[in-house]
């Protein structure tokens, strides 16, 4: 334990009444005391604005997610309905022909009829008939039927 000389030992009792003294009361305690209520608001409101801050960057990021959600819709929307332009009658007729022979009369059909014969196809027809196709028509035929394009033009659109 430790032990303090006599003069510095706080004094707890008066030598008259025996009772404890009243210790004094700093200024730094009075000032902190004083100031609780001003400073609990002030933190209050330093949180409030805080949490006003992340309302507005949460309800923006719903926003661009609300926005990504319609895009992929769309997105489906059209993917379906060149899937439904090809229908599955002319994909059998396709798909029985000689690879070269198709590719030339796919070749001359709109990117959304031609896309959606090919993604109806099998893989291994379709791949034989877009090899038969000469490059930037192949080319063309395969971004269609992925939508490439159209998925990196929108972002670029939004920002």
């Amino acid at each position: 334990m430790l032990s303090f000389p006599a003069a510095a030992q706080p004094k707890t009792q008066t030598p008259s009444s025996g009772k404890p003294a009243p210790q004094p009361v700093s200024e730094n305690a009075r000032y902190c005391g004083n100031i609780a209520d001003a400073a609990a608001d002030a933190r209050f409101v330093l949180q409030k604005e805080a949490l006003a801050k992340m309302e507005g960057e949460i309800e923006g990021r719903i926003k661009v997610l609300e926005a990504k959600r319609a895009e992929y819709e769309v997105w489906l929307k059209r993917r379906q309905d060149v899937l439904e332009k090809a229908d599955d009658t002319v994909v059998k007729i396709y798909s029985g022909m000689r690879p070269d022979a198709a590719a030339v009369q796919i070749a001359a059909m709109e990117n959304e009829v031609a896309a959606g014969i090919l993604a109806k196809l099998k893989a291994r027809t379709s791949s034989a008939i877009l090899n038969e196709m000469e490059p930037a028509r192949a080319a063309q035929l395969a971004n269609a039927i992925t939508d490439a394009p159209n998925r990196r033009a929108k972002p670029q659109e939004k920002l």
